[in-house]
């Protein structure tokens, strides 16, 4: 059933004190449409299309089904370009996610997020702790556990920093039901966070130590690296060889590790990068990107978690941002 036309939800008022705006209300009187219009608001839609999607892909499908739409629209229809079109994708998400989860009940193995390379500004400015948390790995697994109305109002609200008056005209439902929709999305995201939120420089530092010892496989320099509770997940896909379920334990994580370099690691070039606004490391075969791998730490500086992405389907998108131009 094709998305009706949104109504512009109006202006919002003020919830709340310091919360600032990002996406600006601005009223627009040319007749006509333009694509360079639209390419202005274009690095916000993709990045509320990603963060509701989990997909890079379907997020830049997403954009273009949004695109088709504008040029469609009449300009009368559209007072403020910037809050039409966050009603558009995210209506639009919400249509994507109700497929998706069924065909992830499907997925062969674990289930990640697509990477993407943030350094270049892919998915916005990511300068705070709270920003780059927005877009980890860690954080898009968690809003798999909501509902896709759930992240929906989590994501307007902590990534765009939206008022619940706001949320309620993209929705088109009332403030009460945003804020009850906020609380459940909190407590679910609250109860799955990560323990620690380091800071780039040491994360960076632990990511390199962490890749030399796996290079030489270096077991007591893993150990020493890695908590006694880390987890590793890897996504395959049921494509390329990858953990079908999560290694659970130290001793568990250095055997898979060595294990794996072992086979494979004499024919990767591996690098750094910052992956979904973290550090992360980049394998390569003959100049083809075949993996990412992003760290989550604890409050002591180990490695609790990997998240090890192999699919090639899923590194499509970070192989283009990568790709000499």
């Amino acid at each position: 059933m094709p998305l009706p036309r949104p109504r512009d939800p109006g202006r919002p008022g003020p919830d709340g004190p310091g919360r600032p705006r990002l996406w600006h209300a601005c009223a627009v009187s040319t007749e006509t449409i333009s694509a360079e219009e639209f390419a202005s608001h274009r690095p916000r839609v993709f990045g509320l299309a990603y963060r509701m999607l989990g997909s890079a892909q379907e997020a830049e499908d997403t954009v273009q089904d949004a695109y088709l739409r504008w040029r469609g629209a009449r300009r009368a229809d559209i007072e403020r370009p910037a809050a039409w079109l966050a009603k558009t994708v995210t209506h639009l998400c919400l249509n994507r996610l109700t497929s998706a989860r069924a065909r992830r009940e499907e997925y062969v193995g674990t289930w990640l997020p697509e990477p993407v390379i943030t350094s270049g500004g892919a998915l916005g400015p990511l300068e705070s702790a709270e920003q780059r948390d927005a877009v980890s790995m860690a954080l898009l697994v968690v809003l798999e556990r909501l509902t896709p109305t759930e992240r929906a109002v989590y994501v307007l609200r902590e990534a765009f920093a939206y008022g619940h008056r706001e949320i309620a005209g993209v929705l088109d439902t009332s403030e009460a039901n945003s804020r009850q929709l906020y609380r459940r999305a909190a407590r679910a995201v609250a109860a799955g966070r990560t323990r620690f939120e380091p800071e780039p420089r040491p994360h960076r530092e632990l990511v390199e130590a962490f890749l030399a010892a796996a290079r030489d496989g270096d077991v007591a320099g893993l150990e020493k690296l890695l908590a006694a509770d880390v987890t590793w997940w890897g996504d395959g896909g049921g494509k390329v060889t990858a953990a079908r379920r999560p290694v659970l334990g130290r001793e568990k994580v250095v055997r898979f590790l060595v294990g794996g370099m072992r086979t494979f690691g004499a024919a990767m070039d591996f690098s750094y990068a910052e992956v979904n606004g973290a550090p992360a490391v980049l394998a390569r075969v003959e100049g083809t990107l075949v993996g990412t791998a992003s760290f989550e730490l604890s409050g002591d500086g180990a490695v609790i978690g990997v998240r090890a992405v192999v699919n090639p389907d899923k590194l499509a998108y970070a192989e283009r941002q990568v790709a000499p131009v």
